[in-house]
């Protein structure tokens, strides 16, 4: 054999094992599976994501950890001190806080999830088309987002909140889905922005040329190229706005224009304790914990869901 020969089977043989070892690495990791591994590192999104998972819990089986039922009241047991019988005291209707408070985590994250629902259906619809529909489109969608930006958000949920209560829709889940539609129909601009502008960005890729240039439809295009490859930061964005929806119907329920009693909520229950703050501060305190560390633990999911998601930070 001559030496060239013996030079290209040494450099085949050393190259094939480091090719068979990046084909391994490159099946095993893909952008979420790698965002996952990030996202495990971050000890306080971790932490985020098991308070949260433990309120979900709590929300969904509330009529078997709740020791009692949110309406219940105990003659004789008016805003009393934690105690044995009741561990986070009671309120002045003489109802168990422990419950109402695990029954108001079903109804805060409620709230909280299913506007972003709303939000995001709306946003898609009003960023996409902006992005897509041609100029005429995208001036017309973006004044309209202009339009409902310029108004102040809680005044303009307020206002939306009272049309909206002389309908049928009020009937529905206790006043909870007048409350849906009111914040959801506000909260999308910012993420229809943000969409729109992935969008664009996306529409100058290569491979959004090459599928406009093989004849792929506008629809094609919008659910297989650009849906994906924006769906990162509108987790993110997602994940920010539930808190900020969640605080928005605990303000409503708060000035009385929220969750109709005897439904439990956090808002109300801490409009309801407030009377007795100079008595007792139980009845408020531990709703307003629950929220502050719902706030808190989405807070440290979405900063650790955009670090692990961001290429930028890799």
């Amino acid at each position: 054999m001559t030496e060239d020969g013996v030079r290209s089977t040494t450099a085949s043989s050393i190259a094939q094992p480091a090719l068979a070892d990046l084909e391994r690495l490159g099946r095993s990791r893909s952008l979420w599976g790698d965002a996952l591994r990030r996202l495990v590192k971050n000890r306080l999104a971790v932490v985020g994501a098991v308070i949260l998972a433990a309120l979900t819990i709590a929300a969904v089986f509330a009529p078997l950890i709740a020791p009692h039922p949110y309406q219940q009241v105990f003659s004789g047991h008016i805003i009393e001190d934690p105690s044995g019988a009741h561990l986070f005291g009671t309120n002045l209707a003489g109802q168990d806080t422990l419950s109402r408070v695990i029954y108001g985590a079903r109804n805060s994250l409620g709230v909280g999830i299913f506007v972003q629902v709303i939000i995001l259906a709306i946003a898609m619809i009003v960023g996409g088309g902006a992005a897509l529909g041609g100029k005429t489109a995208d001036a017309l969608l973006m004044r309209l987002t202009d339009v409902v930006f310029a108004f102040p958000d809680l005044l303009f949920v307020i206002l939306l909140q009272q049309v909206l209560s002389g309908t049928r829709l009020a009937a529905y889940m206790g006043g909870l889905f007048v409350v849906f539609l009111a914040i959801g129909l506000v909260g999308w601009v910012n993420l229809a922005r943000l969409i729109r502008g992935q969008m664009l960005s996306l529409r100058s890729m290569d491979y959004v040329l090459a599928s406009e240039a093989l004849g792929a439809t506008r629809w094609r295009i919008l659910v297989w190229h650009m849906f994906p490859n924006t769906i990162s930061p509108v987790i993110v964005a997602l994940t920010f706005g539930v808190p900020s929806a969640i605080f928005t119907e605990a303000t409503l329920s708060f000035i009385g224009i929220g969750v109709r009693p005897p439904l439990a909520d956090w808002g109300n229950m801490i409009y309801d304790g407030y009377g007795a703050v100079l008595a007792t501060p139980w009845p408020m305190f531990f709703p307003a914990l629950a929220l502050a560390i719902t706030f808190l633990s989405f807070q440290f999911l979405g900063d650790g869901l955009r670090d692990a998601l961001d290429p930028r930070t890799r």
